[in-house]
């Protein structure tokens, strides 16, 4: 770097090419601009292009400095100016360059073990495949097959008291009699789904068993690519999107033996629950929508119209929609499931998990899709535990009693407490420090931002269904305006907050804690803990409610093992059938 272009400098540079640079954009009025940015002849963006650079003025400068923080003298502005093109041009050349395709990861990735420092699971044995044993007979109802458990469907597969092929109707008859209530379903993959059923049949007939998931229908959230099937993004810039490989979990699903019935809705881009389909909704309450942005697949689970489903998570998008249509919800730890195939919306932070209807449902479904893949550099492979018929007694669980208020989803929530406190876990209380968890958004902001340049740079965004000033479009404009540095400071603050969070855990199995927590959300996405999410109990409005957990990083064992405490003692007793 030139000597001469210093700190204050790039600071500004930033801001002001942010300014300048997004074709068809502008953070000012027509007025404003005119007297701000004059484009003059310049030099060539590369060998083949005419159009001129932008020149960026003082009152460029002197405006841009709003929206960093900083500020400079008019001399220094006026330096500024002599230099600061050539760091235009850099940004140019780039936007003029070679495309960058969706599936190109970052150079850096994140690892969300400290150096140094090793996993140390508190449930450090037992066989994730190993469920349960059911001696229920095979019912009469189909409804009532429809909401068992992936313990219970896979007993009748194996005894051969049902097959797949008739476990795979049943599904495909349920996905379309709700759908036009749910608006769940992008994609009906009948046809494959029964040619996967047959062969699964075909397969345990003759003896031949892949595990627990053999046979048993599944949805997928429609941002994981199935090779000459659509995978929209639940966005209308992509709902024709047709793309040529299988997303990585899928293909390991494929040969566990599960067969995929449908590709489930998200909200566009995988925010909230809004898709070109119309709104997912709450399948207890169809007046609310089921949140997001794993809607479609928390709707599908929690109304019996799959057996499982997988959503993905960057910061609350297994959580929310969890919590919302009562499923329970695991967000592995960060790394753990390969993203091969799926869309990237923030490479630091994404993350692909079981939605399932019982706690103990969701071991088997991490354990086939754990492991890494040479397609996503961030992914690792560490052993997974999971020990169904180990008690949560004598673990160690940390709560602050403000987080939980005194109405009606405080008094739901308290209820998990203290089904905790009477299987015998160690409650104690815990504070976070105040610090300012939001500015970690600023990293899943200018992530997102940059994985979707190309639909702001070609107005693209303005076909999404959801256009208010929360959305992504709105907010994909606004984060180009994020300093550098900023950025760079934010991502410094999330590694305080590993060495915090490590600190935390080495005296704790676990966090229990209401869903959206200030600053829980964010922070333990940022330093790539693994969450469950679990129902406890119907608020007035026949909507469910529950809480979170959050364990240490590859522990998801124990915070399965926390969730059927919770699952037995609260939520077993109510109903699990929303529709017929």
């Amino acid at each position: 770097m030139n000597q001469d272009f210093g700190r204050r400098q790039f600071f500004a540079f930033m801001a002001a090419v942010s300014a300048a640079g997004i074709a068809g954009r502008s953070a000012f009025g027509e007025d404003e601009l005119q007297g701000l940015v004059d484009v003059a002849a310049g030099e060539p963006l590369d060998g083949s292009s005419t159009r001129p650079l932008p020149k960026i003025t003082a009152a460029t400068i002197a405006q841009a400095e709003k929206l960093t923080g900083m500020t400079f003298t008019p001399r220094e502005r006026s330096m500024m100016v002599k230099t600061i093109q050539d760091q235009v041009r850099w940004i140019h050349n780039r936007m003029a360059g070679p495309e960058l395709p969706d599936d190109l990861f970052p150079a850096l990735t994140f690892n969300p073990l400290l150096p140094g420092h090793a996993p140390h699971p508190t449930t450090a044995s037992g066989n994730p495949d190993e469920l349960r044993r059911f001696v229920r007979r095979l019912p009469a109802d189909d409804a009532e097959i429809a909401y068992a458990s992936i313990a219970e469907l896979s007993h009748w597969l194996r005894t051969r008291e049902l097959t797949s092929v008739k476990l795979t109707r049943l599904y495909l008859d349920r996905l379309r009699k709700h759908d036009d209530k749910l608006h769940c379903v992008i994609t009906l993959m009948e046809d494959d789904a029964l040619v996967q059923a047959a062969a699964a049949d075909q397969e345990m007939d003759a003896g031949q068993w892949r595990g627990p998931l053999h046979g048993i229908p599944w949805g997928a959230k429609d941002l994981l690519d199935t090779a000459g099937v659509k995978t929209t993004w639940g966005a209308e810039t992509q709902k024709d999107r047709v793309p040529d490989t299988t997303a990585v979990v899928i293909e390991r699903l494929n040969e566990a033996g599960a067969v995929l019935v449908a590709k489930l809705s998200l909200g566009a881009l995988a925010y909230n629950d809004i898709w070109f389909g119309g709104r997912t909704n709450n399948p207890w309450n169809l007046e609310e929508g089921s949140s997001g942005s794993s809607a479609g697949s928390a709707a599908a689970t929690a109304a019996g119209l799959v057996g499982f489903s997988l959503g993905t998570e960057t910061c609350g998008s297994i959580v929310s929609p969890s919590l919302r249509c009562g499923t329970v919800g695991l967000r592995p730890t960060f790394g753990r499931v390969p993203r091969d195939g799926a869309m990237a919306l923030c490479w630091s932070l994404d993350k692909i998990g079981p939605i399932v209807r019982y706690v103990d449902d969701a071991a088997p479904i991490l354990s086939a899709i754990n492991g890494a893949s040479s397609g996503d550099p961030s992914s690792v492979t560490q052993p997974l535990y999971a020990d169904s018929a180990s008690t949560a007694q004598g673990l160690r669980v940390a709560y602050d009693p403000d987080w939980f208020g005194d109405d009606e989803t405080g008094r739901i929530e308290l209820q998990a407490v203290e089904a905790l406190r009477k299987s015998g876990v160690r409650l104690q209380e815990m504070k976070l420090p105040k610090w300012p968890w939001d500015s970690l958004f600023l990293i899943l902001l200018a992530e997102a931002t940059a994985a979707f340049e190309s639909l702001t740079r070609s107005d693209q965004d303005d076909k999404l269904a959801w256009q208010s000033p929360e959305a992504w479009p709105n907010t994909f404009r606004q984060s180009w305006f994020i300093p550098g540095p900023e950025l760079v400071q934010a991502d410094r603050f999330r590694r305080q907050c590993m060495e915090h969070f490590a600190g935390v855990f080495a005296d704790i199995d676990a966090i229990i804690a209401p869903s959206f927590a200030e600053g829980l959300i964010i922070s333990m996405n940022c330093t790539g803990h693994p969450s469950l999410t679990v129902p406890v109990s119907l608020k007035e409005s026949g909507s469910p409610h529950g809480v979170t957990m959050i364990g240490r990083l590859f522990d998801e064992g124990t915070l399965l093992r926390l969730g059927s405490e919770i699952e037995r003692t609260c939520w077993q007793t109510k109903p699990r059938r929303p529709l017929a």
